[in-house]
């Protein structure tokens, strides 16, 4: 059998550099996602504000890294998000709660 090996990203430079407190980690394994979190805010709103800033920085890299402008990366990645509210293929699950 073939180890797998785990990926990971390093902190953010301006983390490393002042601390904070990691509120997110997705992996994605087997073609699927696995996902840690800890709520964080005391406003539950404010993760709409987070999930909008992590689709801006996806739709940079595609820019970055790919054909498509930023601007057709994010209306990609915001048609798939209302397709997903609408219509969920994954609702998740809780393995565990910290």
């Amino acid at each position: 059998m073939v180890a797998r090996v785990l990926k990971q990203l390093a902190a953010p430079p301006d983390a490393v550099e002042k601390g904070g407190d990691e509120i997110l980690r997705v992996f994605v394994v087997d073609g699927g996602l696995s996902v840690s979190l800890q709520r964080a805010f005391d406003q539950a709103s404010t993760w709409g504000v987070l999930l909008v800033d992590l689709a801006r920085h996806a739709a940079r890299i595609y820019a970055r890294e790919t054909d498509l402008t930023e601007q057709a990366a994010l209306d990609e990645i915001r048609r798939l998000f209302d397709a997903e509210w609408s219509r969920p293929t994954d609702l998740g699950s809780t393995h565990s709660l910290n």
